[in-house]
């Protein structure tokens, strides 16, 4: 259980992180983060594996590179639903994406 605590924070931290280091992500304080985090995991829990089966034929023909904006998609309409996150385009979100999952990489390897 502290784990996932402590995963959650480090995530929402490199999730300000991005915010300040790439343009078009705004991210007003370290709760939204929190919040932004929280609803990514729960998007991530039940409309990814949804929209994974319904992209699989263009996933297969991009030899998975479409991961990376379907990520990126995600990421976007979890910034149109938490206050205090904004996205301006989907390419920042697929940069953004690519940076949390190697934050979280690393957050998870040092846990364990």
């Amino acid at each position: 259980m502290m784990g996932l605590l402590i995963r959650w924070v480090i995530n929402a931290l490199g999730l300000l992180l991005i915010a300040n280091v790439i343009g078009g992500i705004s991210l007003q304080g370290f709760d939204a983060a929190l919040v932004a985090i929280l609803v990514l995991g729960i998007a991530n829990a039940i409309v990814r594996p949804i929209l994974r089966i319904l992209t699989l034929p263009l996933t297969i023909i991009t030899l998975g590179l479409f991961t990376f904006v379907l990520n990126g998609f995600i990421l976007y309409m979890v910034a149109s639903v938490v206050n205090g996150f904004q996205i301006d385009s989907i390419l920042a979100a697929i940069i953004a994406t690519i940076l949390l999952s190697l934050i979280s990489s690393v957050a998870n390897t040092l846990i364990k």
